[in-house]
């Protein structure tokens, strides 16, 4: 029976890495296995949809990958030495006979594993989140690049020293222990959060978001959930997710514009997504151990559950943001707070704690601190300091949808009628 390209895409994605996770634990050589990998899910993208699913698809994966590996192997005069030790430890009837059927009673789900070492702290971020949407997440390089706006061949090269550099590092495939798993778990969880970020909203290009980076991102957290599921911050990173991807839909109008979100149709706010969200954090929070993923959840839950702008529960909201802030300075957590200062205190409280973030060089030439300071000056009344301030925050975005909502702020303040 025929199965739909979707489908099987999906089945891949959960799929690709417990193959890799199997293959690595066999036969060791990660950047020799993830290749191997990738092959059987082309091979398998190519066959499943006109031939159907086989009955043990993992199986089927498992074997072509193994036998991809061998083979990828035989053909390197250069890598002899690692033929000899996985020829051996290779069953000829795995190399021979399909075993679509069969699934070795040792085999495991290896996932979180996989996160870890492909969230290695040798790697940079940009790498560490490459690697994990290959290997994790079952992308293609050209479905990378494409989500990063960069040709194929710069992800490629930078998948492939990505790869080199874990090799170098002697990275194995293991599960930290004690404190060192607790800060590997915040590594995973941050490199979900960036690919989310950039997903939700583009640092480039002629789109506002990038649904599937978005998708992708709570797709690999609800695996971390399932396999961490007493980790409070997994919980809070799924939830924030949720309640921020809800609005996806009303964040942009007909033609693709900006929609803030005191404008947003919350008609269009997807509720399912908003009511699992909910749950998640109301469940997660009495626990204790609270966190900033779990603080950040609780705000977007706050901000989702007004049914309009003006119901909105500010003062809520800012006390969220002061214990947020006991986190660590963070000039955005700082940046976000001041939009709360001045809904709950006047735009001049807020201007004022805008002024403090001046002086900070992660964000002085940000367009969001000035997009938010025209903000707060438009709700000031004033109204040439606020066009100066969107037209400046333009100039500097990198994104083409935020760079005309901020002109067309400007212009709406110059020509009111």
């Amino acid at each position: 029976m025929t199965v739909g390209h979707q489908e099987v895409e999906g089945l891949l994605r959960e799929l690709a890495p417990q193959v890799l996770g199997t293959l690595v634990r066999r036969y060791d050589g990660f950047d020799v296995c993830e290749d191997a990998v990738q092959e059987a899910l082309l091979a398998a993208a190519l066959q499943w949809p006109e031939e159907g699913t086989p009955a043990n698809p993992r199986g089927w994966l498992v074997t072509v990958a193994a036998r991809k590996l061998v083979d990828q192997v035989r053909g390197e005069a250069a890598r002899r030495r690692r033929e000899n030790a996985l020829a051996p430890a290779t069953p000829q009837a795995a190399l021979l006979a399909p075993a679509a059927d069969t699934v070795s009673a040792t085999d495991r789900d290896d996932s979180l594993a996989l996160l870890f070492l492909c969230c290695h702290r040798a790697l940079s971020s940009p790498s560490r989140i490459a690697l994990t949407l290959r290997a994790v997440g079952g992308l293609t390089t050209a479905q990378i690049a494409a989500a990063f706006l960069v040709p194929e061949t710069t992800m490629a090269q930078r998948i492939s020293r990505a790869k080199q550099t874990v090799k170098a590092a002697g990275a194995v495939m293991s599960l930290p222990a004690g404190a060192e798993s607790e800060e590997r778990l915040e590594e995973v969880q941050h490199v979900l959060y960036l690919v989310f970020n950039e997903g939700y909203t583009t640092t480039g290009g002629s789109g506002l978001t990038a649904p599937e980076l978005s998708t992708e991102a709570i797709r690999l957290t609800r695996l971390l959930y399932r396999l961490v599921p007493d980790d409070t911050e997994t919980a809070g990173l799924l939830a924030l997710m949720l309640l921020t991807d809800a609005r996806r839909p009303a964040r942009t109008g007909p033609h693709g514009e900006v929609v803030p979100l005191a404008e947003q149709d919350r008609g269009r706010w997807d509720g399912r997504l908003i009511a699992e969200g909910v749950a998640l954090i109301s469940a997660t929070l009495p626990r204790g151990q609270v966190g900033p993923y779990q603080l950040q959840a609780a705000i977007a839950a706050v901000h989702d559950e007004a049914e309009h702008t003006d119901a909105t529960d500010w003062p809520q909201i800012l006390m969220l943001y002061d214990l947020l802030e006991r986190y660590g300075p963070n000039p955005m957590v700082t940046l976000n707070r001041a939009v709360a200062v001045a809904m709950v205190h006047g735009p001049s409280a807020g201007l004022a704690l805008l002024a403090t973030l001046e002086s900070d060089k992660r964000l002085a030439q940000h367009h969001r601190l000035l997009a938010t300071r025209a903000h707060l000056l438009e709700l000031l009344g004033e109204r040439a300091a606020a066009v100066t301030a969107y037209r400046e925050a333009a100039r500097r975005t990198t994104s083409t949808p935020e760079r005309r909502h901020l002109t067309e702020r400007a212009h709406r303040l110059e020509s009111p009628a």
